[in-house]
Protein backbone atom coordinates (compact mmCIF):
# COMPACT_ATOMS: atom_id res chain seq x y z
CA UNK A 1 0.00 0.00 0.00
CA UNK A 2 1.31 3.32 -1.15
CA UNK A 3 2.12 5.70 1.60
CA UNK A 4 0.51 9.43 1.62
CA UNK A 5 3.01 12.12 2.09
CA UNK A 6 1.46 15.64 3.25
CA UNK A 7 2.75 19.19 2.83
CA UNK A 8 3.68 20.25 6.19
CA UNK A 9 4.42 23.81 7.58
CA UNK A 10 6.24 24.23 10.93
CA UNK A 11 5.24 28.55 12.10
CA UNK A 12 7.91 29.59 14.57
CA UNK A 13 10.52 27.65 13.03
CA UNK A 14 13.54 29.41 14.62
CA UNK A 15 12.66 29.18 17.87
CA UNK A 16 13.29 26.10 20.83
CA UNK A 17 10.59 24.19 19.54
CA UNK A 18 9.96 24.98 16.44
CA UNK A 19 13.34 23.73 15.55
CA UNK A 20 12.59 20.84 17.64
CA UNK A 21 9.67 20.24 15.74
CA UNK A 22 11.57 19.92 12.08
CA UNK A 23 14.11 17.48 14.28
CA UNK A 24 11.44 14.85 15.22
CA UNK A 25 9.50 15.33 11.88
CA UNK A 26 13.32 14.25 10.38
CA UNK A 27 13.89 11.73 12.86
CA UNK A 28 10.31 9.89 12.85
CA UNK A 29 10.64 10.02 9.09
CA UNK A 30 7.39 11.39 8.95
CA UNK A 31 5.73 11.41 5.18
CA UNK A 32 6.63 15.08 4.26
CA UNK A 33 6.14 16.13 0.56
CA UNK A 34 6.79 19.33 0.96
CA UNK A 35 7.77 21.29 4.11
CA UNK A 36 7.76 25.05 5.09
CA UNK A 37 9.44 26.76 7.63
CA UNK A 38 7.93 29.84 8.42
CA UNK A 39 8.34 32.71 10.87
CA UNK A 40 7.87 36.39 11.72
CA UNK A 41 8.84 38.85 9.29
CA UNK A 42 12.23 39.44 11.29
CA UNK A 43 13.40 36.31 11.24
CA UNK A 44 12.00 35.84 6.76
CA UNK A 45 15.74 35.52 5.31
CA UNK A 46 16.99 32.85 7.69
CA UNK A 47 18.16 29.53 8.03
CA UNK A 48 17.17 26.32 8.83
CA UNK A 49 18.56 22.55 8.80
CA UNK A 50 15.41 19.60 7.84
CA UNK A 51 16.86 15.93 6.73
CA UNK A 52 20.14 17.59 5.10
CA UNK A 53 19.02 20.40 3.42
CA UNK A 54 19.24 23.94 4.39
CA UNK A 55 15.08 25.49 4.16
CA UNK A 56 14.40 29.11 3.78
CA UNK A 57 12.35 30.83 6.51
CA UNK A 58 9.38 32.26 4.86
CA UNK A 59 7.23 35.04 6.76
CA UNK A 60 3.65 33.66 7.83
CA UNK A 61 1.51 35.21 5.80
CA UNK A 62 -1.76 33.91 4.75
CA UNK A 63 -0.78 32.49 1.46
CA UNK A 64 2.21 30.32 2.87
CA UNK A 65 -0.49 28.16 3.89
CA UNK A 66 -2.06 27.41 0.03
CA UNK A 67 -1.70 23.40 -0.20
CA UNK A 68 -0.40 23.05 3.01
CA UNK A 69 -2.07 19.72 5.09
CA UNK A 70 -0.96 20.19 8.70
CA UNK A 71 0.25 23.39 10.07
CA UNK A 72 2.59 22.84 12.77
CA UNK A 73 2.27 26.37 15.13
CA UNK A 74 4.66 27.50 18.01
CA UNK A 75 4.70 31.17 17.53
CA UNK A 76 3.24 32.38 20.58
CA UNK A 77 -0.51 32.65 20.60
CA UNK A 78 -1.03 36.16 19.07
CA UNK A 79 0.11 34.50 16.06
CA UNK A 80 -2.15 31.52 16.44
CA UNK A 81 -4.83 33.43 16.96
CA UNK A 82 -4.14 35.06 13.68
CA UNK A 83 -3.34 32.59 11.31
CA UNK A 84 -4.10 29.18 12.51
CA UNK A 85 -7.97 29.98 11.58
CA UNK A 86 -6.38 31.09 8.24
CA UNK A 87 -4.84 28.17 7.98
CA UNK A 88 -7.15 25.90 8.77
CA UNK A 89 -9.84 27.59 6.27
CA UNK A 90 -7.25 27.03 3.48
CA UNK A 91 -7.29 23.60 4.57
CA UNK A 92 -4.54 22.67 6.64
CA UNK A 93 -4.92 20.99 9.86
CA UNK A 94 -3.66 23.03 12.77
CA UNK A 95 -1.79 21.30 15.58
CA UNK A 96 -1.59 24.33 17.66
CA UNK A 97 1.42 24.66 20.83
CA UNK A 98 0.56 27.73 22.44
CA UNK A 99 -2.07 28.41 24.75
CA UNK A 100 -4.34 30.20 22.49
CA UNK A 101 -7.50 27.44 22.05
CA UNK A 102 -6.47 25.01 24.89
CA UNK A 103 -9.71 26.06 26.81
CA UNK A 104 -12.12 26.69 23.87
CA UNK A 105 -14.80 23.83 24.34
CA UNK A 106 -14.93 23.04 20.24
CA UNK A 107 -11.28 22.59 20.10
CA UNK A 108 -9.62 19.40 21.51
CA UNK A 109 -7.04 19.06 23.24
CA UNK A 110 -4.96 15.62 23.25
CA UNK A 111 -2.19 13.61 24.64
CA UNK A 112 -2.21 11.32 22.55
CA UNK A 113 -1.63 8.52 24.69
CA UNK A 114 -4.47 9.47 27.03
CA UNK A 115 -7.52 10.63 24.59
CA UNK A 116 -6.41 9.88 21.30
CA UNK A 117 -10.22 9.51 20.16
CA UNK A 118 -10.48 13.32 20.40
CA UNK A 119 -7.91 14.31 17.64
CA UNK A 120 -10.97 13.01 15.24
CA UNK A 121 -13.66 15.98 16.70
CA UNK A 122 -11.56 18.83 15.32
CA UNK A 123 -12.91 21.01 13.14
CA UNK A 124 -9.91 22.54 11.86
CA UNK A 125 -7.63 23.18 14.70
CA UNK A 126 -6.37 20.51 17.71
CA UNK A 127 -4.46 22.42 20.83
CA UNK A 128 -1.72 21.09 22.44
CA UNK A 129 -1.49 21.16 25.84
CA UNK A 130 0.87 22.76 27.98
CA UNK A 131 4.31 20.71 28.54
CA UNK A 132 4.04 20.16 32.51
CA UNK A 133 0.77 18.66 31.66
CA UNK A 134 1.55 16.69 28.95
CA UNK A 135 4.41 14.71 30.96
CA UNK A 136 2.23 14.18 34.05
CA UNK A 137 -0.66 13.01 32.59
CA UNK A 138 1.16 10.39 29.84
CA UNK A 139 2.47 9.02 33.63
CA UNK A 140 -1.22 9.47 35.53
CA UNK A 141 -3.50 8.08 33.08
CA UNK A 142 -2.55 4.18 33.64
CA UNK A 143 -3.13 4.96 37.39
CA UNK A 144 -6.70 6.94 36.78
CA UNK A 145 -7.61 4.04 34.66
CA UNK A 146 -6.58 1.82 37.33
CA UNK A 147 -8.09 2.68 40.16
CA UNK A 148 -9.17 6.44 39.78
CA UNK A 149 -7.79 9.90 40.68
CA UNK A 150 -9.62 11.88 43.17
CA UNK A 151 -6.72 14.62 43.87
CA UNK A 152 -3.45 15.84 42.81
CA UNK A 153 -1.46 17.87 44.16
CA UNK A 154 1.72 19.09 42.23
CA UNK A 155 5.01 21.11 42.74
CA UNK A 156 6.65 21.57 39.26
CA UNK A 157 10.35 22.34 38.73
CA UNK A 158 10.60 23.45 35.68
CA UNK A 159 13.49 24.64 32.37
CA UNK A 160 14.04 28.17 31.68
CA UNK A 161 13.61 26.41 28.04
CA UNK A 162 9.96 26.74 28.80
CA UNK A 163 10.11 30.69 28.51
CA UNK A 164 12.27 30.55 25.06
CA UNK A 165 15.52 30.32 23.57
CA UNK A 166 16.07 33.98 25.04
CA UNK A 167 15.66 32.82 28.51
CA UNK A 168 18.15 29.84 27.92
CA UNK A 169 20.56 32.61 26.75
CA UNK A 170 19.90 34.61 30.02
CA UNK A 171 20.28 31.61 32.34
CA UNK A 172 23.95 30.73 30.34
CA UNK A 173 24.90 34.19 31.13
CA UNK A 174 23.90 34.83 34.50
CA UNK A 175 25.34 31.96 35.76
CA UNK A 176 28.42 33.14 33.78
CA UNK A 177 28.55 36.59 35.29
CA UNK A 178 27.18 35.29 38.83
CA UNK A 179 30.58 32.86 38.95
CA UNK A 180 32.97 35.99 38.17
CA UNK A 181 30.97 37.98 40.67
CA UNK A 182 29.29 40.40 37.98
CA UNK A 183 26.00 42.23 38.60
CA UNK A 184 23.46 40.06 36.92
CA UNK A 185 20.61 42.31 35.57
CA UNK A 186 17.63 40.62 34.42
CA UNK A 187 15.44 40.72 31.48
CA UNK A 188 13.20 37.35 30.43
CA UNK A 189 12.54 36.81 34.30
CA UNK A 190 11.67 39.39 36.52
CA UNK A 191 14.76 38.36 39.34
CA UNK A 192 18.22 36.35 38.54
CA UNK A 193 17.29 32.53 37.70
CA UNK A 194 21.18 32.11 37.96
CA UNK A 195 21.55 29.93 41.26
CA UNK A 196 18.27 30.85 42.25
CA UNK A 197 14.65 29.51 41.89
CA UNK A 198 11.02 31.69 40.91
CA UNK A 199 8.29 30.47 42.02
CA UNK A 200 6.34 32.42 39.48
CA UNK A 201 5.61 31.27 35.94
CA UNK A 202 3.04 33.29 33.85
CA UNK A 203 0.89 35.89 35.18
CA UNK A 204 -0.64 35.84 38.79
CA UNK A 205 -4.74 35.56 38.40
CA UNK A 206 -7.43 36.56 41.18
CA UNK A 207 -6.80 33.65 43.34
CA UNK A 208 -3.17 33.80 44.16
CA UNK A 209 -2.18 30.95 41.79
CA UNK A 210 -0.63 31.81 38.40
CA UNK A 211 -1.79 31.27 34.98
CA UNK A 212 0.58 28.30 34.38
CA UNK A 213 -0.76 26.89 37.63
CA UNK A 214 -4.58 27.10 36.79
CA UNK A 215 -3.55 26.06 33.10
CA UNK A 216 -2.83 22.56 34.81
CA UNK A 217 -6.14 22.62 36.50
CA UNK A 218 -8.01 23.48 33.55
CA UNK A 219 -6.02 21.19 30.94
CA UNK A 220 -5.86 18.13 33.31
CA UNK A 221 -9.73 18.37 34.14
CA UNK A 222 -10.27 18.73 30.09
CA UNK A 223 -7.89 16.03 28.51
CA UNK A 224 -9.37 13.47 31.40
CA UNK A 225 -13.15 14.50 30.74
CA UNK A 226 -13.25 15.50 34.48
CA UNK A 227 -14.38 18.83 35.06
CA UNK A 228 -14.77 18.14 38.96
CA UNK A 229 -10.99 16.52 39.06
CA UNK A 230 -9.42 18.69 42.37
CA UNK A 231 -6.19 19.73 41.19
CA UNK A 232 -3.48 22.39 42.92
CA UNK A 233 -0.64 23.05 41.63
CA UNK A 234 2.70 25.52 42.69
CA UNK A 235 4.86 26.05 39.27
CA UNK A 236 8.56 26.86 40.10
CA UNK A 237 11.22 27.66 37.27
CA UNK A 238 14.60 26.19 38.35
CA UNK A 239 17.77 26.71 37.12
CA UNK A 240 17.67 23.81 34.49
CA UNK A 241 18.45 24.29 30.58
CA UNK A 242 15.92 21.47 29.46
CA UNK A 243 13.61 18.77 31.36
CA UNK A 244 10.75 19.81 33.71
CA UNK A 245 10.57 17.80 36.68
CA UNK A 246 7.27 17.19 38.75
CA UNK A 247 6.99 16.22 42.03
CA UNK A 248 2.76 14.85 42.53
CA UNK A 249 0.58 13.44 45.17
CA UNK A 250 -2.27 11.46 43.94
CA UNK A 251 -4.99 10.72 46.01
CA UNK A 252 -6.82 7.59 44.18
CA UNK A 253 -10.15 6.64 44.72
CA UNK A 254 -9.79 2.66 45.23
CA UNK A 255 -6.21 1.61 46.88
CA UNK A 256 -3.66 1.15 44.31
CA UNK A 257 0.23 -0.40 46.15
CA UNK A 258 3.05 1.25 44.74
CA UNK A 259 4.81 -2.11 43.67
CA UNK A 260 1.09 -1.93 40.84
CA UNK A 261 1.68 1.35 39.95
CA UNK A 262 5.13 0.80 39.20
CA UNK A 263 3.99 -2.48 36.78
CA UNK A 264 1.58 -0.23 35.25
CA UNK A 265 3.74 2.13 34.45
CA UNK A 266 6.43 -0.26 33.22
CA UNK A 267 3.99 -1.42 30.23
CA UNK A 268 2.51 2.21 29.85
CA UNK A 269 4.08 3.64 25.87
CA UNK A 270 6.45 6.61 26.45
CA UNK A 271 7.36 6.07 29.93
CA UNK A 272 10.87 4.58 31.25
CA UNK A 273 10.38 3.42 35.20
CA UNK A 274 13.53 4.72 36.41
CA UNK A 275 13.50 3.73 40.55
CA UNK A 276 16.03 2.01 41.82
CA UNK A 277 16.95 4.02 45.26
CA UNK A 278 19.41 1.89 46.61
CA UNK A 279 20.99 1.93 43.62
CA UNK A 280 20.71 6.16 43.47
CA UNK A 281 18.83 5.72 40.26
CA UNK A 282 16.01 7.99 39.43
CA UNK A 283 15.07 10.12 37.28
CA UNK A 284 16.84 13.71 36.48
CA UNK A 285 16.71 16.37 33.62
CA UNK A 286 20.31 15.86 32.99
CA UNK A 287 19.17 12.54 31.54
CA UNK A 288 15.74 13.65 30.08
CA UNK A 289 17.04 15.97 27.62
CA UNK A 290 17.09 14.99 24.23
CA UNK A 291 15.16 11.95 24.55
CA UNK A 292 11.71 11.57 24.55
CA UNK A 293 10.39 9.57 27.35
CA UNK A 294 8.58 10.52 30.14
CA UNK A 295 10.65 8.98 33.18
CA UNK A 296 9.12 8.08 36.45
CA UNK A 297 10.60 7.27 39.84
CA UNK A 298 10.10 8.07 43.20
CA UNK A 299 7.23 5.36 43.22
CA UNK A 300 5.83 5.23 46.92
CA UNK A 301 3.01 5.26 49.24
CA UNK A 302 2.17 8.24 50.57
CA UNK A 303 3.11 7.82 54.86
CA UNK A 304 -0.47 10.64 55.49
CA UNK A 305 -2.87 8.93 53.64
CA UNK A 306 -3.96 5.11 53.00
CA UNK A 307 -5.13 5.88 49.33
CA UNK A 308 -2.40 8.17 47.96
CA UNK A 309 0.98 7.66 46.38
CA UNK A 310 3.98 10.08 45.20
CA UNK A 311 5.77 9.98 41.73
CA UNK A 312 8.32 12.34 40.75
CA UNK A 313 7.87 12.86 37.04
CA UNK A 314 10.21 14.21 34.50
CA UNK A 315 10.76 14.74 30.86
CA UNK A 316 12.16 16.97 28.00
CA UNK A 317 9.36 20.01 27.70
CA UNK A 318 11.11 20.86 24.44
CA UNK A 319 10.35 17.34 23.03
CA UNK A 320 7.18 15.30 24.54
CA UNK A 321 6.45 18.96 26.39
CA UNK A 322 5.95 20.20 22.95
CA UNK A 323 7.14 19.19 19.84
CA UNK A 324 6.72 15.29 19.70
CA UNK A 325 3.59 15.71 21.34
CA UNK A 326 2.57 17.72 18.31
CA UNK A 327 4.06 15.53 15.62
CA UNK A 328 2.75 12.47 17.55
CA UNK A 329 -1.24 13.89 17.35
CA UNK A 330 -0.22 14.48 13.37
CA UNK A 331 1.00 10.55 13.40
CA UNK A 332 -1.83 9.84 14.79
CA UNK A 333 -4.10 11.73 12.40
CA UNK A 334 -2.85 10.25 9.30
CA UNK A 335 -3.67 7.02 10.52
CA UNK A 336 -7.13 7.84 10.89
CA UNK A 337 -10.01 6.51 13.40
Amino acid sequence: MAVTHYNVAVVGATGAVGRTMLDILETRRFPIAEIKALASARSAGKKVLFAGSILDVQETTPEAFEGIDIALFSAGASVSKKFAPIAAEAGAVVIDNTSQFRRDDDIPLVVPEVNRADIFKHNGIIANPNCSTIQMLVALDPIRKAAGIERLVISTYQAVSGAGASAMEEARLQCQATIEGKTVQPSIFPHPIAFNVLPHIDVFQDNGYTKEEMKMVWETRKIFGEPNLRVSATCVRVPVLTGHSEAVNVETRDKIEASKVRELLEKTPGVTVVDDPANLQYPMPMNAAGTDPVYVGRIREDLSHDKALNLWIVSDNLRKGAALNAVQIAEEWIKGE
